[in-house]
């Protein structure tokens, strides 16, 4: 089976592109090779849109854009290849019976397409903007700060969307610390946030999962976060000592300790350089604040990406702290700096090919 996943215009199995499913599927099928297409976050379209397109099976999230139960999901597509699929889940005895669904939740699924199927989804977009038209004459009024409500034609996560966007220059708080505030407070408010090329941050405002009533909650919390009056943060302290250099790290996870490195170079408070992992090498940034250290490197893998954020003081030639990884919890680390040297050699190099192997 060739399994694609579905994306924003332009992604790599949409229309038009060298590898698209109409592509793949002209390829596949002569060679009954089937193909699964993860339409994870899109909504229910009748027929589905990329059978059509030349799938074979299409995958939803229930939990996502059709919002029915979160462990819950839909499969649509060849009869033959679901009742395979079926068989192989639980309650039989197959592969998939460590992966069980309870009945309230089959239940759960089967409601919300049921609903999906009948609901007025035009008269839905306009009542969604209409929230956030509320949330943005709101926040309209704080000096510095920009709106616009962009209303997408993908098929992947479907909503209108409310940006809130400022200079963190002129108003100096960033769109991250503005979603931690509103996320680890009550009423908590759940947002998007990303900083800009163009140097400005920003916060988005998704309303598909709100209920009647909630954009007020929402308008009133993003007013209140955002009308505070903020001062300049302060310049960071001078680094107590230069880290440039290699260091060895032992990150201490919950279970197992493993062995890194790092190579830091530094320019006053500014840091960067690589973090060697167990299978990979990334590029790492970060700042020194008198001896308050952070880093940060990510490791791309398919379908993920693993955040490592390391925060931690300097004493000497050690650097101990905590990583945190988000849904992989908190680990802890301690650097060490290495002053071990590799012995002076001349390189030779040969005149030609070798002369005996």
């Amino acid at each position: 089976m060739i399994y694609l996943t579905s994306g924003t215009p332009g992604a790599a199995s949409d229309t038009g592109q060298p590898l698209s499913l109409e592509v793949i599927a002209s390829i596949a099928k002569p060679k009954n090779i089937p193909i699964l297409m993860d339409a994870a976050a899109e909504g229910l379209s009748i027929p589905p849109y990329h059978l059509k397109r030349g799938a074979d099976v299409v995958a939803y999230s229930g939990g996502k854009t059709i919002r029915g139960p979160q462990s819950a999901g839909l499969m649509l597509g060849n009869k033959k290849i679901l009742q395979a699929a079926w068989q192989a889940s639980a309650p039989h005895h197959g592969p998939g019976r460590g992966n069980k669904l309870d009945r309230d939740e089959i239940v759960g699924m089967i409601t919300a397409v049921e609903d999906w199927l009948v609901r007025d989804h035009d008269a839905e977009w306009k009542k969604w903007l209409g929230w956030l038209r509320v949330i943005e004459k709101k926040v309209a009024t704080i000096s510095g700060l920009s709106t616009k409500i962009v209303e997408p034609t993908n098929l992947n996560n479907k909503y209108p969307v409310l940006h809130i966007v400022w200079d963190p220059e002129k108003y100096p708080v960033t769109s991250f610390e503005i979603a931690e505030e509103l996320g680890r407070n009550k009423p908590r408010i759940a947002l998007g946030n990303r900083d800009e090329a163009d140097g400005t941050t920003s916060i988005q405002v998704t309303p598909g999962q709100m209920q009647e009533g909630e954009h007020l909650i929402v308008a009133d919390r993003i007013y209140g976060v955002l009308s505070k009056k903020r001062e300049a943060k302060p310049q960071m302290a001078q680094p107590v000592v230069n880290l440039s250099g290699r260091w060895d790290v032992e990150i201490q996870y919950t279970l197992a300790t493993s062995q890194h490195s790092f190579v830091i170079e530094q320019d006053g408070n500014w840091l960067q350089g690589t973090h060697k992992g167990d299978f990979d090498t990334k590029n790492m940034v970060g700042t020194i604040d008198g001896d308050e250290v952070k880093l940060k490197s990510t490791i791309p893998i398919v379908g993920n990406i693993i955040i490592y954020l390391f925060s931690g003081k300097v004493n000497g030639n050690v650097i101990a702290g905590d990583i945190h990884m988000g849904e992989y919890l908190t680990a802890k680390f301690t650097a060490k700096r290495n002053t071990s040297k590799l012995p002076r050699q001349r390189v030779i190099i040969p005149g030609g090919q070798p002369l005996a192997t």
